[in-house]
């Protein structure tokens, strides 16, 4: 256990105030997540804890209080800042003594997208020098929305001709019986958070028109069977709910000059049991082929509200509880 002191300039009590948030609560925050002890008298601070934690807690503090200038803080900010500082990365001294790769950041109409922490930064390097990415991991970890946003500047910046959004159309659980309506009509709820994500980059209105006009295409995975793919982003979103048939009918659709990033979650599988996930018999048939690559998420990188990322931990210390049972 190591102590250090640091002292946070000016020292204004507005901007204390805003940092300290109420009741202490930010500082309760940190303390919790990096399991150090903060003391403070004004703006002198004392952070107590393991020599790793320590250091990640100081520059955490000094970042936050830099923020209070123009911002008001909470908890979520508190949150998504100790992601977006790659604690883990930050703390291995190895790390630190290696120039670290440029981060890669995304302008859309919704502003500049980074990766939040070293393994969404560490995704978005891989799908810029990648053909064939997977992003895998728990919800929440922004897997589908970087991937849509890296599909977009693609587009902008005329490396493609084309935004391809793909998923296959699995009922989560409940049966959903007939649907009104045409094709479209149909199998929109299940590409909604695609549109969703869209809608957030581009704005509803140039949505629409880019999907009338072919450039934005939006499908069921049934429906990419026989197409050869050229000059093309495509995503696929739900992988985990293909079947082996399926992920393979997908991957050989790629043709010439595309890009194709798929994504899912093999611990959230809709199939039925007697089928095998796509995306698990994956890891296991392409894990070292050159040319594709591989990006696994964890519940550090879950940057919804702070409770999920405590739901995933909570299940994963279930499964893994259940699996040493004996029988």
């Amino acid at each position: 256990m190591i102590s250090q002191e640091i002292a946070l300039l000016p020292a204004d009590n507005g901007r204390l105030s805003n940092f300290c948030g109420q009741l202490d609560a930010h500082l309760r925050q940190i303390e919790a997540r990096l399991q150090v002890e903060i003391a403070n008298r004004g703006n002198q601070f004392k952070v107590t804890g393991l020599d790793r934690s320590v250091k990640a807690a100081c520059a955490i503090m000094e970042k936050l209080f830099a923020s209070t200038e123009t911002e008001c803080l909470t908890a979520e900010m508190i949150h998504l800042a100790m992601q977006d500082s790659s604690i883990d990365a930050m703390l291995e001294e190895e790390a630190q003594e290696q120039p670290q790769p440029a981060n890669v950041a995304i302008k859309t109409k919704c502003g500049m997208i980074k990766g939040r922490g070293a393994n969404q930064q560490d995704y978005l390097r891989k799908i810029v020098s990648h053909d064939i990415n997977f992003g895998i991991g728990p919800a929440g970890t922004g897997k589908t929305f970087l991937a849509v946003a890296c599909a977009i500047e693609a587009l902008q910046n005329e490396r493609v001709r084309k935004i391809i959004l793909v998923r296959p159309a699995v009922e989560a659980g409940e049966k959903l019986g007939f649907l009104p309506g045409d094709m479209a009509q149909k199998i929109d709820p299940y590409l909604r958070p695609l549109y969703d994500a869209l809608y957030d980059m581009l704005g509803n209105e140039r949505v629409e028109k880019m999907i009338d006009r072919g450039i934005i295409e939006v499908a069921p995975l049934a429906f990419m069977r026989g197409r050869t793919l050229n000059d093309a982003f495509i995503i696929l979103d739900e992988a985990q709910n293909t079947t082996v048939e399926q992920i393979k009918m997908f991957l050989t659709r790629i043709g010439f000059g595309s890009t194709a990033v798929v994504t899912g979650d093999i611990t959230q599988v809709d199939l039925p049991s007697e089928k095998m996930s796509g995306l698990r018999h994956v890891l296991e048939v392409l894990q070292d082929v050159e040319g594709i690559s591989f990006t696994f998420f964890n519940n550090r990188d879950v940057i919804r509200h702070p409770l999920v990322q405590r739901i995933v931990t909570a299940y994963e210390a279930y499964d893994k509880k259940s699996k040493t049972l004996p029988l």
